[in-house]
């Protein structure tokens, strides 16, 4: 949206003193002001340069191997396949928390609230149960990795197709519905992790935290495209996501369909949200922390900045808290747990400033 200026000054009257105050001009567009324009531009060349900072210190920092050494190459490509990962993570929880909290009018939910954290405890919980240790392995590979996104997108799509597409489809019942399917699921969970053995247990737990050493490279030819398209498609429909965030009556009255878009919008949150997911666990909070950073640093409700700002801001968070853990303080493997952290500290503030949900 070009930024337009109309000119409100008139020519003073005779009986006008001289000096007078004009009104300044009037300015329209995604900036309310030059100031959060400046702001936009700033956060967006931060957030870039940090970023290649800390891609450049995961591939290079302590890397045992002299520079020049064809045997670097290989420890440079294993860990640039954990960045991938890294990056569809991030650019997946950013476009899907700021997409989902477009189309629910509430910015303190996330998408994990449909139950893919459940889901994915449960469907790992189960393979250790019935089949063992031996059962973690059998989850793995391309053909499972698929199966588990078709689940979750399937689950997914039985909420929308049962709750939104009838006559009485309401979207705060379906959301209702995925918090009591999402705590059957845990419940069942719990029930089936108290009956394994210690061994089996410390294994089911490794898998159920969320980390970028859960993700298989083979992965990949998988994983991107899904990210890619739905990810596109959103960003797409940015200017529709604004209509979108106006509400239902503003929407239908500037001629959106708003329940189809909103169920178009859902679905896409869905596949990004299930790759996720399935490719290296359960982040309930990555996105909501990503999301509440998009916002405050962008300095507009327009998607087409939000979106941008908030992929960078995931994936500066999520390079800059392996790179510090690996690097500083040497705890690696509990970087997720420290962003979980971090982001539930986060959610808690911001409800209790705003007082409800």
């Amino acid at each position: 949206m070009a930024e337009r200026v109309v000119d409100e000054r008139v020519a003073a009257s005779p009986d006008e003193k001289p000096g007078r105050a004009q009104p300044r001009p009037r300015r329209s567009g995604a900036f309310a002001t030059r100031g959060r324009r400046v702001q936009f531009v700033v956060a967006l060349t931060v957030l870039i340069v940090l970023s290649v900072a800390f891609t450049i210190g995961l591939l290079m920092w302590d890397n045992p191997i002299p520079w020049g050494d064809p045997r670097w190459w290989i420890i440079a490509k294993s860990r640039f396949e954990g960045i991938i990962a890294m990056a569809i993570v991030a650019c997946s929880q950013a476009i899907a928390t700021v997409a989902f909290q477009t189309a629910t009018a509430n910015r303190i939910i996330t998408p994990s609230i449909l139950g893919f954290d459940s889901l994915y405890v449960a469907v790992q919980t189960t393979a250790v149960y019935v089949m063992g240790i031996s059962g973690v392995v059998m989850l793995q590979g391309v053909a499972q990795f698929a199966l588990m996104v078709a689940l979750m997108v399937g689950l997914s799509l039985g909420l929308f197709g049962w709750l939104l597409s009838g006559r009485y489809g309401n979207l705060h019942v379906m959301l209702l519905v995925g918090i009591v399917i999402g705590g059957g699921l845990g419940s069942v969970s719990a029930f089936m992790q108290r009956l394994l053995t210690p061994s089996e247990f410390d294994v089911l737990t490794a898998r159920m935290f969320g980390s970028v050493a859960n993700a298989d490279s083979s992965y990949y030819p998988l994983a991107i495209p899904l990210c890619v398209v739905a990810g596109g498609l959103l960003l797409a429909r940015a200017r529709v996501l604004n209509v979108v965030a106006l509400g239902r009556d503003m929407a239908k009255g500037l001629g959106i369909n708003h329940k189809a878009e909103v169920i178009r919008i859902l679905v896409l949150v869905s596949v990004l949200m299930a790759v996720s997911t399935a490719l290296v666990g359960r982040m309930t909070f990555l996105g909501f922390l990503v999301a509440m950073l998009a916002y405050q640093l962008s300095g507009t409700e327009d998607h087409r900045y939000v979106l941008p700002i908030s992929m960078l801001c995931g994936y500066t968070v999520l390079t800059g808290a392996y790179f510090l853990m690996r690097n500083v303080f040497s705890f690696a493997s509990v970087v997720s747990i420290a962003i979980e952290f971090v982001g539930g500290i986060v959610f808690l503030a911001v409800i209790l400033k705003r007082g409800r949900l």
